[in-house]
């Protein structure tokens, strides 16, 4: 399986919490691969980068996207077959994202901080009941960089799950 990362509006592509991950998913045997959208602000052309960078006659792929990366990859989920999305802190009924509702088709897992300061958890409840998709809420801001060892714990779970489902 190949997992691919989308990192937030103002980070890189291999920022703390995306090479904590990555190690985790290399330890797990997959792939990995990090999209850098450092030139561009605007969600919807780091959609267009991320669908390109998706074969498109490999369904074993795994998106992984935090904030706005999560936005785009929650976009990319519901135009390409994957494996599933797991979000930290995602960028979800934010004003002037084109899409605003996310009816995907495969498993999602989103991490959200009680403390987030840019994406009030409320906000995660409602879209993560609107969709039905598993919610740990932890303690932690937007960043979750103090409660990184949590988040592998669920992320190592997520992708086992994902591994070993044979549907």
């Amino acid at each position: 399986m190949k997992v691919i990362f989308s990192h937030g509006k103002e980070s890189g592509p291999w920022g703390t919490k995306i090479r904590f991950l990555a190690n985790i998913a290399e330890e797990m045997g997959c792939q990995i691969q990090s999209i850098d959208y450092s030139d561009t602000l605007d969600p919807e052309k780091r959609v267009e980068r991320l669908m390109q960078s998706i074969p498109k006659d490999d369904p074993e792929v795994l998106l992984v996207g935090s904030s706005m990366g999560g936005y785009v990859s929650l976009v990319t989920a519901l135009q390409h077959k994957v494996r599933g999305v797991f979000l930290l802190a995602p960028a979800v009924a934010m004003p002037g994202y084109k899409v605003q509702s996310y009816p995907v088709s495969c498993p999602v897992t989103c991490v959200h901080g009680w403390q987030d300061e840019i994406i009030p958890a409320e906000n995660i409840l409602n879209f993560a009941k609107q969709l039905n998709i598993t919610l740990h809420l932890i303690p932690g801001d937007h960043r979750l960089n103090d409660s990184l060892k949590a988040v592998g714990v669920l992320f190592k779970q997520f992708l086992f799950e994902r591994l070993t489902d044979q549907s």
